[in-house]
Formats: C-alpha cells, structure tokens, sequence
C-alpha cells in the first residue's frame, strides 16, 4: 500500500427508520371508544363521537389506516347506541309526562 491509501476495515451500516404513525386516526380511535364508552351521557356521548368522526375520516388520509378504520367503525356504531338510548331517553320522558 502506499501512504495516500489507507485501509478501511468492513463495517456494516444498518439504517433504521422509525415507524410511521398516524396521530389523527389513533386520536378519532381513542375517542370513538371513549363515546362507546359514555354514550349513555347525553351531551358528552355526542361530543366525543363528533370528535372521533372528524379525526378518524381526517386520518384517513395518512399512513397506517389501520386505527383510523376502526375509529371510523366504532363511530358509525356509536351513532346507533346514541340514537337508541336517545330514543329510549325520549320513550322514558314521554311517559312520565
């Protein structure tokens, strides 16, 4: 060899990139469930499922989708439960009155 070459040991270079996330779909889905949870409260039940819609259809955008599917699942549910326990709620009502 001669002095202006030097010699290079073989090293591996592994290069990891971070997974991606998708905050707003993990947010619609935290909140979808949260509405699944309290849809029996009247005024919060709505809120947070409105939330979790917007989040979850708006995270449908990004990459992964995975948890903003299932918040949308969830808030499509959750649409139901609230409109059966609000007709419950109503059925209830009318009767005492």
């Amino acid at each position: 060899m001669s002095e202006n070459q030097t010699s290079i040991p073989n090293q591996t270079v592994i290069i990891t990139q971070p997974n991606p996330s998708n905050g707003l779909g993990t947010a619609g889905f935290v909140c979808a469930l949260i509405a699944l949870v309290l849809c029996w409260v009247p005024v919060l039940g709505w809120i947070l499922w409105l939330v979790g819609l917007v989040l979850s259809c708006v995270g449908l955008s990004k990459r992964p989708k995975g948890l903003a599917i299932a918040g949308l699942v969830i808030s499509l549910f959750v649409l139901l439960l609230l409109i059966l326990v609000m007709g419950a709620m109503l059925a209830i009502f009318s009767n005492l009155v």
